[in-house]
């Protein structure tokens, strides 16, 4: 979807509305300003192909995670580094990146 990024604020929010997101269900935590989630894959082509579906997922929200690959192990870090922490476009994509589901 092209253009989510700007329908949503860029306001950063406050620390215990992330808390309660996360508290909510949202498979992440947060760390100080970031949100954080760490996938275990089957083995490196399975990390590989879950970091391409979260490309496609990052791209159509115009809004992008850091991504760190080791062997089975995918760490997301969302940030809205422009506003300095963390915003509603990062709860917005990770909640679009948990419905990838936990098909590897």
């Amino acid at each position: 979807m092209p253009g989510a990024a700007s329908v949503l604020t860029m306001d950063v929010l406050d620390p215990a509305r992330v808390d309660d997101a996360v508290a909510g269900g949202l498979g992440w935590e947060r760390q100080g300003s970031e949100l954080v989630k760490v996938h275990m894959g089957r083995d490196f082509a399975d990390a590989l192909s879950y970091v391409n579906e979260v490309g496609a997922v990052a791209e159509q929200a115009a809004h992008h995670p850091d991504i760190m690959i080791q062997w089975n192990t995918v760490t997301l870090r969302l940030s809205t580094h422009s506003a300095g922490g963390i915003t509603n476009l990062d709860l917005d994509l990770a909640r679009r990146i948990d419905a990838l589901g936990a098909g590897h």
